[in-house]
């Protein structure tokens, strides 16, 4: 079976067709007949004549046609388009593109800078000596806003879960390690 897909319409043939005729999607009046286009050998020649045939009926990229080889069968594509011109869709999909991309940026700086934050603010509270257990709970605020910024980037499919999950863990461990050297958190063992 030999398929052929244009933008405007999608049809099957039956194999090795005897004559295929093509019709331009800009204008109606432009049809190429190609006589045993698909012919019983499985010799290129008659794709790349075909080829040459369309490239002289649709100049400057009218029309475009790939043959692919598969088990038992060709599948050939078409595309009608204005020459130099994009597809609306793939105009849009770049633009979708763009937009996401500018809003994952500022949501991964966001919670780069958090996590920043509170990295910094771990490291005063490691360095000062006569720290008390009371000037952790500013720390803790700060972590609380870098766990809703990368919640927030998880669920918008800005960050993978799992990358999500190991940036507040990352959050975490530091915060218990500063616990630790001041002695405001001792880890229990448990016995069997």
């Amino acid at each position: 079976m030999a398929l052929l897909h244009c933008p405007s319409s999608c049809f099957a043939l039956p194999c090795k067709p005897k004559s295929l005729s093509i019709t331009s999607c800009s204008s109606r009046s432009n049809i190429i007949t190609f006589s045993s286009l698909l012919s019983t050998s499985t010799s290129p020649h008659s794709l790349s004549s075909s080829t040459n045939l369309i490239q002289s009926a649709f100049p400057k990229g009218g029309l475009s046609m790939t043959g692919i080889a598969k088990s038992m069968r060709r599948l050939v594509v078409c595309e009608a388009t204005a020459p130099g011109k994009k597809p609306d869709s793939a105009q849009k999909r770049a633009r979708q593109a763009e937009k996401r991309r500018i809003y994952n940026k500022s949501k991964k700086s966001e919670i780069k800078t958090r996590m920043k934050k509170v990295f910094e603010a771990l490291d005063v509270l490691v360095k000062k000596n006569g720290a008390e257990a009371s000037e952790i709970l500013g720390v803790e605020k700060l972590i609380g806003e870098a766990y809703s910024s990368i919640d927030k980037a998880v669920k918008s499919g800005t960050l993978h879960r799992n990358t999500g999950a190991r940036r507040k863990s990352r959050l975490a461990r530091r915060k218990k390690a500063v616990e630790i050297h001041h002695g405001w958190y001792t880890p229990t063992t448990v016995s069997a």
